[in-house]
């Protein structure tokens, strides 16, 4: 789904024209005639679903200053371009104490207004990421950072809440890539211990003959290669929280000490003299079956009712599709603003065939997927086919549309791209068509120039899909600046989208 920018303006010509520039770069609109009116919408049901603001400053009534001084409080990070007719330095200084982050001075450039739209999107979102990554290295993350607004989600949450007001060691189960570290964060966030270390163990990515050493520490001289002391990562949490994220990869051997370590509250290090008391609030993930092991004799069962006090299941992406339109948005934004590409958002038909996707690798499949797409986009909006492998096992979908070979020109479809280029389509096309709606010869019988040719083809695919130049560029197989260049090259006057 496109970011939805809210455009207040009491002009109602202005409020057209600004809702058809905002629309043409791939974005959803909402307009308000005034301030009174743009003020019920950002705090109605519907405010938080709105992106951006465009603001009229001079307005009857509640005017652009009133609004901002009133919005900022409830809605202190969106972002907000000031219209104004006067551009002088006072306005423009008065608008921005007033908490807006850009200004565009009428009659608006719509490549200005662009450039501003585009620029503000950019670093909100950067700066959301910025402040996430903060709290996450501060210890600070709380549930509230996390998208989970699916019902599905309601009992985790709750039962992650009431963990959080005690030190009882937490069993945080659920499938690879479910976000059960970011889970284990939020426990940390809201208890006591935020802001103390948070120390993330990987208990299947430690070579076995490390693993003693890493958790419990080593004294120097302990072992060959010990050229120093090491404290071990129990001590390092103590004061904080210790997260064993796999822990049924633990060996057998290790699982008593481990036991030894959480009943004791202190561990040895290796060549110690005496153990080390150790101050620990801890957090263990799993995405394995921790009975059926237990059943095998593959993990300790009295290791396994220490840990398992307090379980909390993490459902898959698949049994929480109502947080997967805000996961794709939030995803789609903040990649889009790392990788400096000007994607809006992502098309129905794809938010469609992306809800139908199964996500065995669940949000960090999400997650990898837009990032993959953002990176071949070429336009404002993703389509099905900016995710070609997830439309390859979704039914009803094509996976690769650009490879498919079209009819003639008698179908309304146009040529694809081929390995000989562009020109070399056009050739091969017209040729293959000469008694089509593009004329190859002329009155003479003599062959056309094949800019000519190629001209006449653009105008007709132009008109075919009805000036949706991101349609025409992907039914010719060219990316759309390509399009844009040859269009204002051939002094075509075409309005794109």
């Amino acid at each position: 789904m496109a970011q939805t920018i809210l455009v207040v303006d009491d002009d109602p010509a202005q409020r057209r024209i600004l809702e058809e520039v905002v629309k043409r770069d791939g974005y959803r609109t909402i307009t308000a005639e005034n301030g009174q009116a743009a003020l019920e919408l950002l705090n109605g049901i519907h405010g938080k679903e709105i992106s951006l603001v465009i603001l009229d400053l001079v307005m009857p009534g509640i005017d652009g200053m009133e609004v901002l001084e009133t919005m900022r409080p409830g809605h202190p990070s969106l972002p907000v371009i000031v219209l104004t007719a006067h551009g002088g330095i006072e306005t423009v200084v008065k608008a921005m104490r007033a908490g807006a982050d850009d200004f565009v001075v009428k009659p608006v450039s719509p490549e200005r207004l662009h450039v501003s739209i585009r620029n503000a999107l950019k670093v909100t979102a950067l700066t959301g990421e910025i402040n996430r990554l903060q709290k996450k290295a501060q210890g600070q993350l709380t549930f509230d950072d996390i998208i989970a607004a699916a019902p599905s989600m309601s009992n985790a949450l709750k039962l992650g809440r009431r963990a959080a007001q005690s030190n009882i060691p937490v069993l945080i189960e659920g499938e690879s890539g479910v976000g059960k570290e970011v889970f284990a964060r939020a426990i940390q966030g809201e208890s006591d211990r935020a802001g103390k270390p948070f120390i993330t163990v990987n208990c299947g990515a430690i070579p076995e003959n490390l693993i003693e050493s890493i958790l419990f520490g080593h004294e120097k001289g302990a072992f060959t290669g010990a050229s120093e002391k090491h404290a071990g990562k129990f001590v390092e949490a103590s004061g904080g929280t210790l997260f064993l994220d796999e822990i049924g990869e633990l060996p057998l051997d290790m699982q008593v000490k481990l036991l030894r370590a959480i009943q004791e509250g202190e561990v040895d290090p290796i060549g110690a003299k005496k153990p080390v008391k150790v101050d620990i609030r801890l957090i263990s993930a799993t995405n394995r079956d921790m009975i059926e092991m237990v059943k095998q004799g593959h993990f300790r069962e009295d290791l396994y009712y220490r840990l398992n006090v307090f379980p909390i299941n993490i459902p898959p992406l698949r049994e929480r599709t109502e947080d997967l339109a805000d996961l794709i948005a939030h995803f789609v934004s903040r990649l889009a603003a790392e990788e400096g590409k000007n994607v809006a958002g992502v098309s129905p038909e794809a938010l469609k065939m992306l809800h139908h996707y199964e996500w065995p690798g669940n949000v960090r499949q999400l997650e990898n997927t837009i990032f993959r797409a953002i990176v071949l986009a070429d336009g404002a909006e993703l389509s099905v086919a900016d995710f070609p492998q997830i439309a390859s096992q979704v039914d009803g979908f094509d996976p690769a549309p650009m490879a498919t070979p079209l009819p003639a020109a008698q179908t309304g479809q146009m040529p694809e791209r081929n390995g000989g280029g562009f020109r070399q389509t056009l050739t091969e096309f017209a040729m293959s068509n000469i008694s089509g709606d593009v004329q190859v010869t002329d009155e003479s019988g003599n062959m056309r120039k094949l800019e000519d040719v190629e001209a006449d083809l653009i105008r007709l695919a132009i008109d075919k899909y009805k000036g949706h130049m991101s349609e025409v560029a992907r039914r010719l197989g060219i990316g759309r600046s390509t399009l844009y260049r040859k269009v204002r090259d051939m002094g075509l006057d075409v309005r794109g989208d």
